[in-house]
């Protein structure tokens, strides 16, 4: 009988020990962002923002009292680095997911790590298309729109504008920058926009000088040039090409990621006014409490008003923890998966009375876009000016189509 009661007393500590440990434990995320140089600003934005999803994921609480808890390091947009950092934080940090990322190219290398490790990565601002179509496998997930969306809507914004006639390109020389003009010649096409495309220019990402691209679009004389630069590559092409007077000579048309707060702070008084443009995130659109709340606890917690970067990593570390709500846990992969696949959740993006979800069959989450044209606005200093006039797409009528995704797969196998 003796013997007996002991054994009982050693599994009741074994089992408050077990607790104890369950109720402590850690779930790791790894992230991977660029931190410094044309890109740094998104990786810190994207840092800043974590810190504020993390602090509000944990006040709240996740199951068993568990708490999330993110790595960042800076990938420098290269995917080698970015492939060799994942890899250690999934065998020496021993993270749940992968998350992050900015440069598609970086992120097509990891989302390669992550199928071979059968380890979630959550996407929060890369925006090609093939991460989702052609190259997409079942542990990726992306929590900001891919260029495809934007691009769809900026089809449907040259139809309903008559923005047709001679149009030229330039974006950068990698999956992003292809897949948005591909993807803008589909949309037209599908909406029988009729068009002429003079000239497609295609400079490395972070180039330093685009005069000879400059000159040589101004030679091709369009009535619109679509850009798919981001971040700095968008401030430096649009300061150079200022000085050439290229914007009083053609509509300026960029849908993806020209819009974003970090063009506006930069340039201040120097931005054009007429540029038309669009972004993931806007700081004055929707006009709604959970834009608003986001925009100000961003500029409480870091002195600056967020770029487009902030609100996809503040969402997608919001993923995450309902995913495990949901589950009870971090360990059950499959069941992760399978929570978020379909998942509708409210974000700062969401006009009223829609809300974002995850598509089951990409893996892509669903949102509005608006795209609006740059207009005078000093409630964001030291921006001058915002995006104004907005024009919204439903969601559900830029996602793209099974007939794309099929061509898209095609020809990257050729």
């Amino acid at each position: 009988m003796k013997r007996k009661t002991v054994s009982i007393l050693a599994v009741l500590l074994v089992s408050l020990t077990s607790v104890a440990s369950f109720a402590a434990e850690t779930i790791k995320i790894g992230a991977l962002y660029p931190m410094s140089g044309r890109g740094g600003l998104y990786g810190q934005d994207s840092e800043a923002a974590i810190k504020i999803a993390l602090a509000e994921v944990n006040a709240k609480g996740l199951p068993g009292g568990r708490k999330l808890e993110a790595i960042v390091t800076d990938d420098q947009s290269k995917p080698a680095l970015a492939v060799t950092l994942a890899k250690r934080y999934i065998t020496e940090d021993k993270v749940k997911f992968l998350y992050g990322v900015v440069s598609s190219g970086a992120a097509l290398a990891v989302t390669e790590v992550s199928k071979e490790y059968k380890t979630i990565f959550v996407g929060s601002d890369h925006a090609a298309t093939d991460l989702t179509a052609n190259a997409f496998q079942k542990y990726y997930f992306r929590v900001s729109n891919n260029t495809y969306q934007s691009m769809a809507a900026g089809a449907m914004y040259m139809q309903e504008t008559k923005m047709g006639g001679k149009i030229a390109y330039i974006g950068p020389d990698y999956a992003y920058g292809r897949d948005q003009i591909a993807e803008l010649k589909y949309s037209l096409g599908k909406l029988g926009v009729k068009y002429e495309m003079v000239g497609e220019f295609w400079p490395k990402l972070y180039e330093p000088d685009y005069t000879s691209y400059i000159t040589a679009i101004i030679k091709a004389k369009p009535d619109v040039l679509v850009s798919g630069f981001w971040g700095g590559d968008t401030v430096a092409f649009i300061k150079q090409a200022k000085a050439y007077g290229l914007f009083d000579k053609m509509k300026y048309f960029h849908p993806d990621g020209g819009g974003n707060y970090e063009v506006f702070s930069t340039l201040g008084a120097e931005c054009p006014e007429g540029l038309i443009m669009s972004a993931r995130h806007h700081n004055n659109w929707p006009d709604t409490k959970e834009n608003k709340d986001f925009v100000q606890k961003f500029h409480k917690a870091t002195g600056r008003y967020p770029s487009y970067a902030a609100e996809g990593a503040y969402a997608g570390i919001l993923v995450i923890a309902e995913a495990i709500r949901k589950v009870g846990n971090a360990d059950d992969t499959e069941a992760l998966i399978k929570a978020m696949e379909g998942m509708k959740i409210k974000l700062p993006e969401d006009p009223a009375g829609f809300t974002s979800y995850i598509d089951p069959k990409t893996h892509q989450i669903v949102q509005a876009q608006a795209i609006g044209v740059t207009v005078k606005n000093d409630k964001f200093p030291p921006a001058k000016y915002a995006l104004g006039k907005m024009k919204v797409y439903a969601a559900d009528k830029i996602m793209a189509t099974e007939e794309y995704i099929d061509i898209l797969t095609k020809s990257k196998k050729k």
